[in-house]
C-alpha cells in the first residue's frame, strides 16, 4: 500500500474544541484543554495514523481581536499554522451562536485557497433542528468540500473524520516516526502540563495574564527528573491567589502538574515551582521563544 502524508490546519474561535478535537484524532493527549477559551498559545502539532497515511494536525490558538503583543503573536501563529495546508479544518462550536469571533474566523478563512473542511463540534449539546442550516449556511459561504458534524468531547463522529482525512492526504513518505505523537519537547510539554493545571485549579480566579517557564531541567542517573518551572504572573494580588493560604494551592498545583510530567516523562519527576511578579512578562522574547511563538510587533 502507498504512503500518505500532509498537514491539516485545525483553524476556529477560541472554546470551539480544537485542542480536544486534536486530542482525539490522535488518540492521545497531545494538546492541554480546559473550559477556559484562549488556552492553546502556541502551534502544536499532533500525529494521527490511520492505516497507511500519517496526518500531521496544526493546533493552533484561537483566532479572536488581538489587543496586546502576546495575543498578537498568538493570531499570528493560527494564521500561519494555515499556510501551505493540505487542508484547513475550521471548527465551530455548533451549540453556539456565530458571534463576532466566529465571523473574524469565517471572514479570514473564507478566501484562504486551501481546501476546507467544516466540522460542527459540540453537536450533543445543540439542537438538532438548527444543526442541518448551520451546516447548509456554513458550507455555502466557505466552500467546503464536506461537513462533519462530531462531539470531540465523546468521539461521535471523530473516527469517520479521521478517515476522511487519511484518504485526503497526498502520496508521499511519513515524516515523522510511527511512535512520535507530537513536535513539542518535553520542556514545552512539562511547561505546558502545569499550565493546564493552573487553569483547571484556580478557574475565574486568574486571569490569563500568567506564563509557565522551565527554568532548569537535570536527568539524574537514577533515571528521575528535577524540573523547576517559574509561574509568571503580573501582580503581587494574583501571586497570593496562586500560593493561597500557607502555600496550599501551590501545593496542590505542583502535585497534580508532577504527577501529568511523569506520567507523560513515563518517570518519576521532582518539580519546584516558584511564583514571580514581572508585569512585562510578556514583553521577554526568550520566553516566546520558549513557548513557541514569534515575537510580534
Amino acid at each position: 500500500m502507498t504512503e500518505r502524508c500532509g498537514l491539516v490546519a485545525v483553524l476556529g474561535a477560541p472554546n470551539a474544541g480544537k485542542s480536544t478535537l486534536v486530542n482525539a484524532l490522535v488518540g492521545q493527549k497531545v494538546a492541554i484543554v480546559s473550559p477556559k477559551a484562549q488556552t492553546t498559545r502556541t502551534r502544536l502539532m499532533g500525529i494521527a495514523i490511520a492505516g497507511e497515511s500519517q496526518i500531521l494536525l496544526v493546533d493552533t490558538p484561537g483566532i479572536f481581536a488581538p489587543r496586546r503583543r502576546l495575543d498578537r503573536a498568538m493570531v499570528k501563529a493560527a494564521w500561519e499554522g494555515a499556510e501551505h495546508a493540505d487542508r484547513v479544518l475550521l471548527v465551530v462550536d455548533a451549540a453556539a451562536k456565530l458571534g463576532s469571533r466566529v465571523e473574524q474566523v469565517l471572514d479570514g478563512v473564507e478566501q484562504r485557497p486551501e481546501p476546507k473542511i467544516l466540522v460542527l463540534n459540540k453537536v450533543d449539546l445543540a439542537r438538532k433542528e438548527e444543526l442541518l442550516g448551520l451546516a447548509a449556511i456554513l458550507s455555502d459561504r466557505l466552500k467546503t468540500e464536506s461537513v462533519f458534524m462530531i462531539s470531540a468531547t465523546n468521539g461521535d463522529g471523530v473516527e469517520d473524520l479521521r478517515r476522511h482525512l487519511a484518504e485526503a492526504m497526498p502520496q508521499g513518505p511519513w515524516h515523522y516516526p510511527e511512535d512520535q505523537l507530537s513536535d513539542a519537547t518535553d520542556r514545552m510539554v512539562a511547561a505546558e502540563l502545569t499550565r493546564e493545571q493552573l487553569y483547571l485549579q484556580l478557574h475565574a480566579e486568574l486571569p490569563y495574564s500568567s506564563a509557565v517557564e522551565t527554568e532548569k531541567w537535570e536527568d539524574r542517573k537514577d533515571g528521575s527528573t528535577v524540573i523547576h518551572q517559574q509561574i509568571l504572573i503580573e501582580r503581587d494580588s494574583q501571586k497570593a491567589i496562586i500560593v493561597g493560604k500557607g502555600g496550599a494551592r501551590l501545593k496542590a498545583i505542583g502535585e497534580a502538574a508532577r504527577k501529568a510530567i511523569g506520567e507523560h516523562l513515563d518517570r518519576k519527576v521532582h518539580l519546584f515551582l516558584h511564583v514571580k511578579v514581572n508585569p512585562r512578562w510578556d514583553e521577554d522574547r526568550g520566553l516566546y521563544r520558549d513557548i513557541g511563538l514569534d515575537w510580534a510587533d
